[in-house]
């Protein structure tokens, strides 16, 4: 094939494309430029170009290519279909979850680091085998309790009663031990018989495979040019309540009936939640700039009165602590956080990066310019119902509007993207993003 003619091929072929080839030739450069796009608009600066990423909760996205009982009970089909959306979508980083949020776990066994070491991954995720393992009533699984093509759902639960409140707030690490986790974990049984020994080795067992296996996928996404970020998990304390003893309605309840228990159990969980998170850091041992993963979920529904009383002081210092420890965190800003956008001005500048699912983005940019990482700004129902033309015409605005300035990163927030969102909307969001997010020096 002539130069001349391989040139006019390479004009005519879409930014997407030309990215895939790169993608596989050249991986290890490609790694790099993405990894440093990342960080320099986490630290607020104008990279290259405004960095994508696709991050998939519930791996629903992934049942593109696999029925979900088989990604969420199968490592080996999870790797292949990440890998392969991460091929057929590339993107600068391509996030897949394995399960769900395990941290009621990991602030109990971080309390033993000795012991804590071989459930060590637990505290990022609870995975399928490890439900089947303690078979915990906090979840639902797609060919267990659900349909095979299913997300896997979190639901919680009510399973500490108000009188209870006391024994939390007095040592909440052996309460839940002792009376939480019989409740909810049906094969674990009373704590120190046989049954609970045994389920707990299984589920040591069963972490440690997940966590040798779960590397692979890591090696694969390096072999087509993805870099490599270690993420640890954290959480609110208020959270941590409503999702695993009290639910929602429980808590929100509570802040009025008992605000005095609600508030001394949110400061007596503040050093388990710290202790899990740097206990999982300091056995993981990165060696690279590491993000705590904080997912919220009671923001949208408190009042500013309620957020600023039992919420933001104890997640405020969470988020400061681990910044004086070299580490940022990643916030999901899960629904509508407009009403406490201001509340994170109080934290210091650069300290991380907040995923909003809601609320106008350019708003949200302006409130927090120069000052937090603003990671969203994609509509999944735009993806799901525009065409490829008005998919175009909206991210093209958008970028024109909110990058200048930088520390900006665009996703489709903590909403999931379904399935069925078709293939030609996200290849020209992944094509407007490669045509005009480059910054102009």
């Amino acid at each position: 094939m002539s130069e001349a003619l391989g040139n006019k091929l390479g004009e005519s072929m879409e930014p997407i494309d030309l990215l895939k080839e790169r993608q596989l030739k050249e991986p290890e450069m490609i790694a790099k430029e993405r990894y440093e796009r990342f960080w320099k608009a986490v630290e607020l600066k104008e990279p290259d170009r405004v960095p994508l990423i696709i991050f998939t909760s519930s791996n629903h996205f992934l049942a593109k290519y696999y029925k979900l009982s088989e990604i969420y009970f199968n490592y080996d089909t999870l790797i292949k279909a990440t890998v392969k959306a991460a091929k057929e979508f590339p993107v600068d980083l391509f996030l897949s979850s394995v399960g769900v949020n395990g941290s009621i776990l990991g602030i109990v066994l971080s309390n033993d680091p000795g012991a804590f070491t071989p459930f060590a991954y637990i505290v990022v995720h609870l995975t399928g085998p490890m439900h089947d393992v303690l078979g915990d009533k906090y979840t639902k699984w797609p060919g267990r309790e659900l349909r095979e093509n299913v997300p896997f759902q979190f639901i919680g639960g009510e399973f500490m009663k108000p009188d209870e409140y006391n024994e939390l707030i007095n040592n909440p690490v052996e309460f839940i031990t002792d009376k939480i986790f019989p409740r909810v974990f049906t094969n674990l049984g009373k704590p120190g018989t046989p049954k609970y020994v045994n389920t707990l080795t299984r589920l040591g067992i069963e972490a440690k495979r997940a966590q040798i296996e779960l590397s692979d996928l890591g090696n694969e996404m390096a072999r087509i040019g993805y870099p490599s970020i270690p993420f640890i998990l954290s959480a609110c304390p208020l959270d941590v309540i409503s999702d695993f003893l009290r639910n929602p309605t429980g808590i929100m309840k509570d802040c009025y009936r008992l605000p005095d228990k609600v508030r001394q159990s949110v400061e007596s969980l503040l050093e388990p939640v710290l202790k899990m998170t740097l206990t999982s850091y300091s056995i993981l041992k990165p060696t690279a700039p590491t993000l705590a993963l904080i997912p919220l979920h009671l923001n949208e529904m408190l009042s500013p009165k309620l957020y600023n009383e039992f919420y933001w002081p104890a997640l405020k210092k969470i988020i400061i602590e681990l910044l004086n420890k070299g580490i940022k965190s990643f916030v999901f800003f899960e629904g509508d956080h407009t009403p406490h956008l201001e509340t994170l001005l109080e934290l210091p500048k650069g300290w991380g990066l907040g995923l909003f699912e809601k609320g106008d983005i350019r708003k949200i940019k302006r409130v927090l310019e120069g000052h937090t990482c603003i990671v969203g700004g994609i509509p999944v129902s735009l993806l799901l119902h525009a065409t490829p033309e008005k998919v175009e015409e909206y991210v093209k605005r958008l970028i024109e509007d909110i990058s200048p300035g930088g520390g900006l990163i665009l996703t489709t927030g903590v909403v999931e993207i379904p399935p069925e969102a078709p293939n030609a909307n996200l290849i020209a969001l992944i094509n407007t993003v490669l045509k005009y997010g480059e910054y102009r020096k």
